[in-house]
């Protein structure tokens, strides 16, 4: 392409990166003697650094959120013409983007109806703590406040939202977190807790209630769970899982907010990921995939009964929910998302999300046959993983070194793609793909192969 920059066009650019932006996620050492990756340009599937190399994007930006791949100028566009006639007002008023957005959005989720603008996944998912905890003051005589949330399971990077994470490596150091958060057991089946059973999915959901009966159901506000654990290892629950965790929460009067931040806007083929287990959720928040990181927007949406709980009194002024977030007044968030939406329906992405999904679990599997170290492919629509494991019969994770060094041969051949990172002490050994929903075969068949290429230096 020749918009794309030649090798060292851009020195002053990485120097002043290098002097002054404190990266995501990175030790910066690394840095003292080598070069920080910037990348200056994307189109479709792949993107380019500021040497000019090629890669094919298998993680969807890096982390699960360009959903319609990159370059799309309709998306741009809906943008600049929007912030040309309205940039920004606090969303104590409304806008056209955002009400159109908020009805087109409650038609693909049937039994939801009302939408809260925020800007972060960690954010929407901070305000349904807050709403959790208001309902518990207004209707339960400060009862049911605690908030469950499951292991391995990620929902955010604020002090609550990582009080309510299950991954330990993450929570490390930034204590003391706020209390009232309580964990309750994975459903990963490849690392049964519970031996060789056939109804593990019945199981898991089971150990969920034990933690409310120890814990005292009229203590319990709400229920925190990924449909699919995204960090934690691309966990999909199994069968009899969701079903019983349903009743369980409707037993127990337990609200049940199902965090899309990952799969939402279609990344497992369906709009939602809760959508493949016929849950019907009082919360859902979503983040990621809902502009394709065109611009920041995230959504806390709930029904009808959890609205009108704020507006049981009118005439007092602590009944309604008293929280903003600022740059949920960027009208820019809704109309990215709008055309992010149309695309999506036009160009029939579910539909292609599935039949590539099932194409790169396929590929996996048939790498699986050739290298003993996959010891379990597993996901849904564009959103799988591979766990690499030493021995098949312990199970026991390969070094995380190694599956590092497996990303970074991958990288090395132009093939972008992720691995579960600072989560789970010695559990950090699940490959991650998540490539954009617009990926076609040659994508996949191209992604797989650097994979098997990558697995066999490594590992031999």
């Amino acid at each position: 392409m020749s918009s794309i920059v030649q090798p060292n066009d851009i020195r002053d650019v990485i120097e002043a990166d290098r002097a002054h932006v404190w990266h995501h996620l990175t030790q910066h050492k690394t840095f003292e003697t080598a070069d920080p990756r910037i990348f200056v340009e994307g189109r479709g599937m792949r993107v380019w650094d500021a040497t000019g190399k090629e890669y094919l994007d298998a993680v969807a930006g890096g982390v699960w959120t360009v959903n319609v791949g990159f370059g799309r100028e309709s998306i741009a566009n809906a943008v600049r013409d929007q912030l040309v006639k309205l940039n920004y007002f606090a969303n104590s008023a409304g806008s056209v983007p955002g009400a159109l957005f908020a009805q087109k959005l409650i038609e693909k989720m049937p039994g939801m109806s009302r939408v809260y603008y925020s800007n972060s996944g960690s954010e929407a998912n901070e305000k349904v703590f807050k709403m959790v905890r208001q309902i518990s003051h207004r209707h339960h005589k400060g009862k049911k406040s605690k908030i469950l949330y499951r292991e391995r399971d990620y929902h955010g990077t604020t002090l609550a939202t990582l009080a309510a994470g299950g991954q330990p490596e993450r929570r490390e150091q930034y204590g003391p977190l706020p209390a009232g958060f309580v964990e309750v057991p994975h459903c990963l089946e490849y690392r049964s807790q519970y031996g060789d059973i056939a109804n593990y999915g019945e199981r898991a959901a089971e150990a969920i209630e034990d933690v409310i009966l120890r814990e005292g159901p009229d203590t319990i506000g709400a229920l925190c769970l990924e449909p699919i654990t995204a960090g934690g290892g691309v966990i999909v629950p199994p069968a009899g899982y969701w079903e019983k965790v349903q009743d369980i929460c409707r037993r127990h009067d337990i609200l049940l907010h199902i965090d899309e931040v990952v799969c939402g806007v279609g990344r497992t083929g369906k709009w939602f990921g809760y959508q493949n287990f016929g849950v019907e959720p009082d919360f859902v928040t979503m983040a990621k995939g809902v502009a394709s990181g065109y611009a920041a927007i995230s959504c806390t949406v709930t029904t009808e009964k959890v609205f009108d709980l704020f507006k049981d009194d009118p005439s007092d002024p602590m009944s309604f929910f008293r929280d903003i977030s600022t740059y949920a007044g960027c009208v820019g968030g809704p109309a990215a998302a709008l055309e992010n939406m149309r695309i999506i329906e036009e160009e029939n992405l579910l539909e292609n999300t599935a039949l590539m999904g099932e194409r790169l679990r396929s590929n996996l599997r048939e790498l699986q046959v050739r290298h003993a170290v996959i010891g379990e492919v597993r996901g849904a629509g564009l959103f799988c993983g591979a766990e690499l494991v030493s021995d098949r019969t312990t199970k026991t994770p390969v070094e995380e070194k190694q599956v590092q060094a497996v990303i970074a041969n991958c990288m090395a051949n132009g093939v972008i793609i992720g691995a579960t990172n600072r989560a789970l002490p010695g559990l950090n050994n699940t490959l991650c793909f998540s490539p954009a929903l617009i990926a076609t075969a040659s994508d996949i068949d191209e992604i797989t192969a650097a994979v098997d290429q990558a697995l066999t230096k490594v590992f031999g």
